[in-house]
């Protein structure tokens, strides 16, 4: 499983989340302590917003800790909304294509979690685009192809209910086949004005995501493990709930039942 975080404020340099803490995300990608694996290794990837529209980019395969770059970016870039990511792969390999985030027009998306039988599911999952969607299709991963769903449901008009209709897709498509399929998706995405996650699965076992306030009293990070801080309270995100932070602002709403994925 995969770490991440995420920030919205007034703008901070990226290091206060990636690099400083005690157990930044930096320190994560080697010494995960609430996922299946301790090493995060596998690329990494940073989504910020600027003066423009469009969210700025950067990617590798390298292990996040070893990688100069990302440790300079992060000490000179200064955002009020940023995603960040540490990849440890459950498919697709790795290459830049595969790290997130991912990015559609102003749109960013990062995930945590995975489809089972994703290999017996994605021809189908993938038929479903359209032709110019699809075409947008750079990596090999069930974390891109869910975007690029939510993107086809319509993301840019209703994103809450585009991931709703795109789980629910994939549920279906398990059932036509009798998959006994579980779905994880611990996911968030901005349009680079509000932040949003989900926190969903099909077993009642999400992967962890916890929100806290950050550098002042209208910053608020997201992440997938706490970072250690004498002045901060975490709190853990409920399973099947959907965060919304805008404004300063943090509010948490259910999220597509399990029971009603399960009849979808």
């Amino acid at each position: 499983m995969c770490r991440w975080a995420a920030y919205a404020g007034p703008p901070i340099f990226m290091e206060d989340m990636i690099l400083s803490p005690v157990h930044s995300l930096i320190e994560q990608s080697q010494h995960a302590s609430e996922a299946k694996t301790a090493i995060n290794g596998d690329g990494f990837g940073l989504a910020w917003y600027g003066e423009r529209e469009m969210p700025g980019l950067y990617r590798d395969i390298l292990p996040a800790w070893a990688d100069t770059n990302l440790h300079s970016l992060a000490k000179q870039i200064r955002s009020g909304l940023f995603l960040a990511h540490v990849r440890a792969s459950t498919g697709g390999g790795t290459n830049r294509d595969n790290c997130h985030p991912f990015t559609y027009e102003n749109w960013s998306f990062m995930h945590n979690g995975q489809i089972g039988n994703f290999d017996i599911l994605r021809r189908s999952l993938e038929f479903r685009l359209s032709d110019s969607v699809y075409a947008m299709r750079q990596g090999s991963t069930d974390s891109e192809l869910m975007f690029l769903l939510a993107v086809e449901f319509g993301l840019a008009e209703d994103p809450a209910l585009a991931f709703e209709r795109m789980l629910e897709f994939v549920i279906s498509e398990a059932a036509k086949r009798d998959l006994d399929t579980i779905i994880r998706f611990t996911a968030c995405y901005s349009d680079g004005h509000a932040l949003n996650a989900i926190r969903f699965s099909t077993d009642n076992r999400p992967p962890s995501l916890y929100y806290a306030s950050c550098a002042s009293d209208q910053s608020i990070c997201l992440v997938s493990e706490p970072f250690e801080h004498p002045d901060r309270n975490w709190t853990a995100v409920p399973a099947n709930s959907q965060v919304k932070i805008a404004d300063g602002k943090l509010s948490v709403a259910p999220f597509l039942s399990v029971k009603a994925a399960a009849v979808a």
